[in-house]
């Protein structure tokens, strides 16, 4: 009941706050921090304790995760790996010494040096991968680094917390533990490897054969839970078995139903989380020392943006992105606080440095939401800088110079931006039509293993003229571009349209709100998602009752001219089946299978003369499961085939008898 009646305030409490910042535009996540600190301890008290809603929102970074890997795939972690290795190793390794060196020389705190590098280095798998599925950004190129470096934090959270006793001078074999946890590790991987490949497929197929919603999302939720309990079990942390256990089940066709099914399990929860975040926060604490609070605040937030754009940029990756990222990145993460509280335990941290820490971590990720709003201005001001144009294109040490040159001379060839699934097909059809084209990717991996291949591909960003002048773009006839991020394509589209004004610009959008947008930048055709999507499935839907195809193509005209309110405009009469039959009462139509022996089989449509003779139309002939419609004079029948009849019921009846009678037999 106590749970209960603490769930029940919270949720209260939020709609309340959550609509008053949806007035004053201010993003949920942070309407969901206020509703902490208002119901919290340290706020007005209506919730006393946090513990029951902490143990609600750690199953929303589970579920969050879980989500998250569901729409993830094995072969794109794979594709990201040197992001996550690399990538993410050096944010951590340059956070803590950064941090190392700053509170040791700087604050004179030589105890507290390192154990707050690591709870710096973190940062929040849940509000940065929330924001940008909120924003759309999750399979952009920053949101690709985001996820890669934040998948390295939360392995890097394990080895943390078992150098955490040593420094504190109680750590015992820290490399026995470590070398233990290896084990677990591979054997935990060995078996959710045995598992996807030999046991979930056959499991997924029964349950999925009983039709039960409610049994495959148990079963769903059990493979999350367990595989997350068990990395648990083994000293990995909760919300990295969870990203495993969906991106296993990412590789099944079950993937799209689990997900539907799990997404308002995991909005609730993850709101949980956010509000117990914002519990922990002592506004008393904040007021009395608001001043340094802040400035430790943003001063976190800087130096975690600058290491983390050093990272990007040493990657290889354009200035544009690195600011993506490093502002994506700058908060301190919730696993900071499990750290904290392990600092706590071995008295690493003590006194006010506690509320102190808690405090400014909580700030930035308030920060965070308007960090990444404010991102693609900030993207765009420092890409204007003086700087070296290795700098702002990006360069990858060795290998930059062979990535960026020119692609061979080209003319009236198609351009296409952005090498994903839709890039790939495109340049798959170009090839195939013998039309020269030419890519560019900001993806340097894609690109070294694309030129491998004799793909001509380029490394760069394709918003900054110098790229476009290195693909000849004032020579192309097309452009295409293929990119999912709206706000990379408004910008690609506007520096194309710059460089090549008379070149034809084809523009991918997801959505139709950005049509108008992207028209305005000089785009002269633009392909949304939402409104393709449609087109398709209420065309295929007309088709099935039988609207003639002309006027299904009048209709879909329309509505690429004038979006979709032209679909409430005109009335396509619908006809199906039934409707032929009630106002012809007099009409059927029927099967019937050519048995052996029947006069049918071995003579032609044409010889028999059915409709001229019985007065019955052969509309359909099926042969071996396939079916062939409105089949010609000189189809000849056989044994076995099926046939569908339409006819007068008279005529069909009399015809049924002849074929089941004797006296027909021997009449053919």
């Amino acid at each position: 009941m106590h749970t209960l009646t603490d769930l029940l305030i919270v949720f209260t409490l939020a709609v309340g706050v959550i609509l008053a910042c949806h007035r004053m535009k201010i993003p949920p996540i942070v309407g969901f921090l206020i509703t902490g600190c208002l119901a919290g301890p340290y706020g007005l008290g209506l919730v006393k304790t946090s513990e029951d809603v902490t143990f609600l929102a750690e199953l929303g970074v589970v579920l969050l995760l879980f989500s998250i890997g569901l729409e993830f795939s094995l072969s794109e972690l794979i594709r990201i790996k040197r992001i996550v290795v690399l990538g993410g190793g050096l944010q951590v390794v340059l956070t803590t010494a950064a941090v190392w060196a700053l509170v040791a020389f700087g604050f004179r705190e030589a105890s507290l040096a390192l154990p707050m590098g690591f709870l710096v280095a973190l940062s929040s798998t849940a509000i940065v991968l929330k924001t940008l599925q909120d924003r759309m950004e999750l399979e952009s190129a920053h949101g690709q680094m985001c996820l890669g470096i934040l998948l390295f934090q939360d392995v890097a959270v394990v080895p943390m917390m078992l150098l955490i006793p040593l420094l504190g001078g109680s750590g015992e074999n820290v490399f026995h533990t470590l070398g233990i946890l290896a084990l677990k590790s591979s054997g935990i991987f060995l078996f959710v490897f045995l598992t996807q490949r030999y046991v979930l497929p056959r499991v997924l197929h029964i349950v999925a054969a009983t039709r039960g919603r409610e049994v495959f999302l148990l079963t769903a939720v059990v493979f999350c839970f367990g595989v997350a309990w068990i990395t648990s079990f083994a000293g990995l942390s909760l919300s990295l078995g969870a990203f495993l256990a969906g991106l296993v089940l990412s590789e099944s066709e079950y993937s799209h139903q689990t997900l539907a099914q799990m997404l308002p399990f995991k909005d609730l929860f993850t709101s949980l989380f956010f509000v117990s975040v914002g519990m922990s926060l002592d506004l008393s604490f904040v007021l009395h020392h608001f001043a340094a609070v802040v400035s430790l605040g943003l001063l976190a937030v800087a130096l975690k943006s600058i290491v983390c754009l050093i990272v990007v940029l040493v990657l290889g990756y354009p200035m544009r992105m690195a600011v993506h990222t490093g502002l994506a990145l700058a908060q301190v993460g919730e696993f900071s606080f499990v750290l904290c509280a392990v600092c706590i335990s071995h008295k690493i941290l003590v006194g006010d440095h506690v509320p102190l820490f808690l405090a400014v971590s909580t700030l930035t990720m308030m920060m965070t939401p308007f960090l990444m709003a404010a991102a693609p201005r900030a993207a765009e001001r420092v890409s204007r800088w003086p700087l070296p144009q290795k700098i702002l294109l990006g360069f990858s040490s060795p290998s930059f110079g062979k990535e960026h040159q020119s692609v061979p001379p080209l003319a009236n060839h198609v351009i296409i931006v952005g090498y994903g699934p839709v890039g790939r097909n495109l340049a798959r059809a170009a090839k195939s039509a013998g039309i020269p084209y030419a890519v560019v990717e900001m993806n340097p991996s894609t690109v070294r293993e694309e030129k491998k291949k004799g793909e001509p591909i380029i490394f760069g960003d394709a918003s900054e003229e110098t790229v476009l002048d290195h693909v000849a773009v004032r020579d192309a006839k097309v452009v295409c571009v293929s990119l999912a991020d709206p706000a990379t394509v408004r910008r690609i589209t506007a520096a194309v349209r710059a460089s090549a004004p008379a070149v034809y610009l084809i523009v991918r959008t997801r959505f139709l709100s950005e049509v108008k947008k992207l028209m305005a930048l000089g785009a002269n055709e633009v392909i949304p998602e939402e409104l393709e999507t449609s087109i398709e499935i209420f065309g295929r839907v007309l088709t099935k009752y039988l609207v003639p195809r002309e006027e299904i193509e009048e209709l879909i005209a329309r509505v690429r001219i004038d979006g979709y309110q032209s679909v409430e405009g005109g009335h396509l009469p619908a006809i199906q089946w039934c409707d032929i039959l009630s106002d012809l009462p007099d009409m059927e139509v029927r099967s019937h299978r050519v048995t052996p022996g029947s006069f049918l089989g071995g003579k032609t449509i044409g010889e028999l003369g059915l409709r001229k003779t019985w007065g019955v139309t052969v509309l359909a002939v099926r042969r071996n499961g396939l079916w062939s419609p409105n089949p010609g004079p000189d189809i000849t029948l056989r044994p076995g085939d099926v046939i569908i009849l339409l006819g007068r019921t008279q005529d069909l009846k009399s015809f049924q008898r002849l074929l089941t009678s004797s006296s027909g037999a021997a009449k053919g």
